[in-house]
């Protein structure tokens, strides 16, 4: 059985009626048990699986139960399961949602796995649920000599402004398009939901038809409760392409401010808001954050920050990957001109800037990708201070000059990564709602003690398009290439939704980015030659 052929029989086998083993905990996990129970007895996985944050040895296995019951997972490097490994997982019970995850480890570096994941239901042990396959692929161990080439994609902005799930469009087909281009993995660069974008049944087009959506109850309103939270992620795994894409392949997710409320920081006031009851902003926080967490198939640190965001993925030889985190640490939305770095100007913070400069100094690939969920030098307003004062939610401050306010925290990381030779170095990011090429130098900037380096940004997924930002010089940004709509929130049927894709040639590491449309089609392509230091 070849990989398409397995795909093929996954897709078919989630939605299929079939009969299911049992047997008691000990049988089950030393041999095949034979004995038959019917389809309603099983637990069930509607949700489907996923998998995530892949390294050379290891990878995240998810899934959610409708039900108290023990993950089991079946791995083989084989599409027939020939000699399968099974691991024993944890509980999934009521107060992660029924969701669970295990961390796959002692793989092959570098090897095509499968895997097959079994519920056990904790009620009755003897009865289990259909086994419910997926696929990935291990990136090659750092010091590996057989190079391979790296293909990934990435974007952002999913089931924003109200655009939902509408079937008769073909759901949301753009993860579908992704899947295609059979990656290593997808990076989605954050508003993995929007928890305040209430969606509705159907919305009226400027041509007068009509956008209808699936709605359940927790995403019909804004996310107040706990349940509402992890409603909006088990909404958009109720779509088929999705459902899709995270069967097949592995998935890096950060996130952004939609996984809880548009543009908060520690200055977000909801008192004029009236679509919230729930006021408490940090209350709300809590439960957006607990919810990302039990959905993303994302490795978790120590207890000591055990919902950190920002880490460090190795993806062999020719790519880093340093996934960091705009969200969590950032002072409050100001005028963002503060004259020093201070814990009012963070974006990042100095502790996760100086985990990234570290991570950096220390790689050994060819390429190392910073995954930032906000673009250094756009624009991104966030409405006005008590003084009349524009306030911001990115980086960019508005003032073409020297850097202040966050622009100083990335002046400084500029400044190290020259200082310190670190060569391709490029940045990927999202949340615009349109696709873009940045190059930033040193020779048009304001602040010039830094290398030459790239920015893209993709998306949205499945949300409104917007854009394009205006620029801010202070780093001497040059748009070489933007696609944004003639009118802000393009519903995504109008062509507007974005992906891009990176290819590094382990011949030459050269390292290729395309920003793709939701038809696949590219729009600009940047071929990058490794520099040596």
């Amino acid at each position: 059985m070849d990989r398409r052929t397995f795909l093929n029989a996954t897709t078919a086998l989630t939605g299929a009626t079939v009969a299911t083993a049992v047997a008691p905990l000990h049988s089950f996990a030393q041999s095949a048990p034979a004995i038959i129970t019917r389809d309603r007895m099983r637990p069930q996985m509607a949700q489907g699986v996923q998998s995530g944050d892949p390294k050379a040895d290891a990878a995240m296995v998810w899934t959610r139960s409708d039900r108290p019951a023990r993950m089991w997972v079946d791995w083989s490097t084989t599409a027939s399961f020939a000699n399968p490994t099974r691991v024993r997982g944890p509980y999934l019970m009521e107060g992660s949602d029924f969701t669970g995850r295990l961390d796959l480890a002692s793989l092959p570096a570098g090897q095509e796995i499968f895997y097959r994941v079994v519920l056990q239901d904790l009620h009755n042990e003897r009865v289990l649920s259909e086994p419910v396959r997926g696929h990935l692929r291990l990136p090659a161990a750092a010091g590996s000599k057989a190079l391979r080439d790296v293909r990934f994609t990435w974007s952002g902005d999913t089931a924003g402004q109200g655009w939902g799930i509408n079937e008769a469009w073909g759901g949301m087909s753009i993860y579908e398009q992704m899947r295609k281009v059979n990656p290593d993995f997808f990076l989605h660069s954050g508003d993995t939901i929007y928890a305040d974008g209430p969606i509705s049944a159907q919305v009226t087009l400027p041509n007068g038809t009509l956008w209808n959506n699936i709605v359940t109850e927790e995403v019909s309103k804004v996310a107040e409760t706990l349940n509402e939270f992890r409603g909006r992620h088990r909404y958009n795994l109720l779509d088929a392409n999705i459902r899709r894409m995270a069967a097949d392949v592995p998935q890096i997710w950060q996130w952004d401010d939609h996984e809880v409320n548009n543009n908060w920081s520690d200055s977000k006031d909801l008192s004029g808001d009236a679509r919230y009851t729930q006021k408490n902003m940090p209350l709300l926080t809590a439960y957006g954050a607990q919810a990302f967490h039990e959905y993303a198939p994302l490795r978790r640190t120590a207890d000591v920050e055990s919902q950190r965001v920002y880490r460090y993925l190795p993806q062999g030889p020719l790519l880093d990957m340093f996934v960091v985190d705009m969200r969590s640490y950032r002072g409050a939305n100001s005028a963002n001109l503060q004259t020093s770095e201070t814990p009012d100007s963070a974006f990042m913070g100095r502790p996760q800037v100086d985990w990234l400069l570290d991570g950096l100094k220390q790689s050994k690939a060819v390429w190392k990708v910073i995954a930032a969920d906000m673009p250094i030098s756009l624009h991104v307003p966030d409405g006005k201070d008590g003084e009349g004062r524009d306030k911001w939610e990115a980086i960019a401050n508005g003032d073409d000059g020297q850097p202040l306010g966050r622009e100083i925290e990335i002046a400084r990381l500029l400044r190290e990564i020259k200082r310190a030779g670190i060569q391709n170095v490029v940045w990927l990011t999202a949340d615009v709602h349109y696709t873009a090429a940045h190059y930033f130098d040193p020779n048009k900037a304001q602040f010039s003690d830094f290398a030459p380096f790239w920015e893209f940004v993709s998306g949205p997924l499945n949300s409104g398009s917007f854009g394009p930002c205006k620029v801010d010089g202070t780093f001497g940004m040059q748009v070489a290439y933007q696609k944004a709509p003639p009118v802000q929130n393009t519903a995504p049927n109008g062509g507007f939704q974005f992906f891009g894709q990176v290819d590094i040639d382990a011949k030459t590491r050269a390292m290729t980015v395309t920003l793709k449309d939701l038809t696949g089609a590219s729009l600009y392509t940047k071929m990058l030659e490794p520099q040596k230091a």
